[in-house]
């Protein structure tokens, strides 16, 4: 998850891994456009909400403007789905936006709790994937049956009337409640949610990249999140990790927990 700075700074990660690798900042087009026009780029990869610093959402002009860039300088445009395929809409990001990546990579939601991955794109780049091109791509565990199952099993829920209509009351009922409790006991807070994936931050804000949610209070984070965990609550344990609601979740579940985050403001 160190694409996020383009560092190789987790231990048995050599430097040429990142070598490659340009950072341009999130929600910002000229950084972008800035690396193409100075550098060959093979392709432009991102979250198209970031999940990996926190709950980042993006204006739906900076995915745009990323599609008609990577378009005009002749690069690929990958979107990293595996937070959000099927998890704020059916169709996952590219659909709640209606901006089309060249390729897409997917995971945890389409295995429905059991370790899958997948990608998948445009026919003609598919092609070059073996046995039908060149380029060689299997895995021992490819296709596992019981991941496969879990997966399909999982989608048909989520395909039911009503399920993201759900997903989308259930978690803004939890995060604005979150963010009222913490501003009513004096906390710097923003935050936000898509569907059922949410986060907030201990600042000010508005978060739209990365060095914005760097400024958030690491220190009060950590403690909040022990209070909320000796209490029963058990979210993301980091600043920078988004949080994920579920069709499981109840309004009591929500209820409970906006209940005990405001024990915890007033504590904190």
């Amino acid at each position: 998850h160190e694409a996020t700075l383009g560092l190789p700074d987790s231990p048995g990660v050599p430097k040429g891994a990142t070598s490659g690798t340009l950072v341009a900042q999130y929600n910002d087009l000229e950084s972008v456009e800035a690396l193409l026009k100075e550098h060959e780029v093979a392709a432009v990869v991102l979250e198209p909400v970031v999940g990996n610093s926190g709950f980042i959402p993006p204006t739906r002009e900076f995915l745009q403007g990323v599609r008609e860039l990577t378009t005009k300088y002749g690069a690929l445009l990958v979107f990293d789905e595996v937070m959000t395929g099927f998890r704020i809409s059916y169709g996952g990001a590219q659909a709640y936006f209606g901006v089309t990546p060249d390729l897409t990579t997917m995971g945890k939601v389409i295995g429905g709790g059991l370790p899958v991955g997948a990608y998948g794109g445009r026919k003609d780049i598919m092609q070059l994937v073996a046995p039908a091109g060149p380029m060689y791509q299997a895995g021992t565990l490819s296709g596992n049956p019981l991941a496969m199952t879990a997966g399909i099993e999982t989608l048909k829920k989520l395909k039911a009337p009503g399920s993201y209509e759900h997903l989308t009351r259930i978690t803004g009922k939890l995060i604005d409640g979150i963010l009222s409790a913490a501003r009513e006991a004096g906390h710097s807070v923003c935050g936000g949610n898509i569907s059922g994936m949410f986060g907030f931050f201990f600042t000010e804000g508005p978060v739209t990249c990365f060095a914005d949610a760097a400024k958030s209070d690491m220190n009060k984070f950590a403690k909040w999140h022990r209070m909320m965990l000796e209490r029963g609550v058990y979210l993301a344990p980091s600043q920078y990790e988004a949080g994920f609601t579920c069709l499981a979740h109840t309004d009591e579940d929500v209820e409970r927990t906006i209940a005990i985050a405001k024990e915890v403001f007033a504590e904190l």
